[in-house]
């Protein structure tokens, strides 16, 4: 959300307040909750039709990688100018364009598909699409600090994450049952509805402004006086000194190059190795975010106890161990089981870093930060996906899913010589922050 005259009011923001005992009595926090939440719930639509429709269309598992490495590729160019967009431009404008943008991308779909099935609009619309979701994605994280006080991040990103869950819970099983009835297009449809109502909802949310760091020659911030590279530079520069997020941001690169894939690997299993329909994808999927839900409840408690470092070390080793055992079982019940407990632990994992980046970086250097790190773990994702999917259909998703498995396992567990396993405090502020 970008900042407008109205976050300078004196009314106060969340958290803040007198009297104000938790997030949930401040309006303006459940409206940009609420706003999330319907997001997320359209989102999973897409998540699930996009690629049913590539697989009507193509019968292709490698198509279907072949979409999803295009908006990964779409998604790291735009990382590389995405934060210093956000640090420079009216956050709140920013996000009701994407929101429209995406909108429009989307709506385009289902319209097309009235007259004719040409898959070529869906490779040219997703990773288009891909590039508005990637700076709604970094400006919606820099905003999140505007909203809630200091304190409250974790507990925000907690809120957030779960709302998400119960959002996606319905969509998966909702979009798999439209697309069974009415086609993965009017699935996707429904997506390009919900951003047009979130886009106006943004509008009224109220969000504190960033404070500047100080000026240097010229009248401008020594960071932003060095060109759109220079900016960029400066949130790799942060990550890269700072003891924590620089193994982080490693090894969740490795890690995405190995799980980039795996929504398609796990639909094509359920579809084409397990001979079940549109429908069941979406339950199985909806199951997993049930997952997600879960690791909310106990996400702050798990940091407490055993710290940063503990938390997302074992979280990222036992989602491996299920994703592993994805590949041992043919009983789709198990998979849907498995299929929550690798996103309960992922949930984990991502809560916890979200937060660290969030509760470390200076506010005017957070879209910076935020773009860096998205870009530079990504980076390896439309690689990843690409080879995961290509040998599913060449060795089949049960053996791809027991090597991926053992590998994230792997990843995880060398954090332990990283920063990250030192990393023993259960709260942001008391790790090493670096400069």
């Amino acid at each position: 959300m970008a900042r407008r005259d109205t976050s300078r009011r004196t009314r106060p923001a969340a958290g803040h307040g007198p009297g104000r005992s938790s997030l949930w009595s401040d309006p303006n926090y459940r409206l940009f909750v609420s706003l999330q939440g319907l997001s997320a719930l359209g989102d999973s639509f897409s998540h699930v039709a996009i690629p049913l429709l590539v697989l009507h269309q193509t019968g292709s598992v490698m198509q279907m990688g072949f979409v999803t490495g295009l908006t990964g590729v779409a998604s790291i160019v735009t990382g590389l100018f995405a934060g210093v967009i956000a640090d420079r431009v009216n956050r709140r404008r920013l996000l009701v364009v994407t929101d429209v943008a995406r909108c429009l991308l989307f709506g385009l779909i289902p319209l097309v598909w009235l007259f004719a099935t040409p898959v070529w609009l869906v490779y040219a619309v997703v990773p288009v699409a891909g590039v508005f979701a990637m700076l709604f994605q970094v400006t919606y994280v820099t905003v999140v600090p505007g909203i809630v006080a200091p304190g409250q991040i974790l507990k925000a990103n907690s809120h957030l994450y779960g709302t998400y869950a119960v959002a996606s819970a319905g969509g998966p099983m909702l979009a798999g049952l439209v697309a069974a009835s009415f086609g993965p297009a009017a699935a996707i449809g429904i997506d390009a509805v919900t951003f047009a109502v979130s886009a106006v909802g943004i509008l009224f949310v109220r969000i504190r402004a960033t404070p500047k760091p100080d000026e240097g020659a010229g009248g401008a911030p020594a960071a932003e006086r060095g060109g759109v590279r220079e900016e960029f530079l400066a949130g790799a520069r942060f990550l890269w000194r700072h003891p924590v997020l620089r193994p982080l941001t490693v090894l969740l690169g490795l890690l995405t190059f190995l799980t980039y894939g795996l929504t398609d690997v796990l639909i094509f299993r359920v579809k084409h190795d397990l001979g079940h329909g549109d429908g069941t994808v979406g339950y199985v999927l909806t199951a997993g975010t049930l997952g997600t839900l879960a690791a909310t409840f106990v996400v702050a408690r798990l940091r407490g106890r055993l710290g940063f470092g503990a938390s997302w070390i074992g979280a990222h080793t036992l989602s491996g161990v299920a994703v592993a055992f994805l590949g041992l079982t043919g009983s789709v019940p198990l998979v849907a089981v498995l299929a929550a407990c690798m996103l309960f632990c992922t949930g984990i994992g991502g809560i916890n870093s979200m937060s660290l980046r969030q509760e470390v970086t200076p506010g005017h250097l957070l879209g910076r930060v935020t773009s860096s790190f998205w870009t530079i773990h990504n980076s390896l994702g439309p690689v990843g996906a690409a080879v995961v999917t290509t040998a599913a259909a060449a060795w089949g998703a049960p053996a791809v899913c027991l090597v991926v498995g053992v590998c994230v396992a792997a990843v995880a567990l060398s954090g332990t010589l990283t920063g990250i396993g030192r990393a023993r405090a259960g709260r942001a502020e008391d790790e090493a922050a670096g400069p």
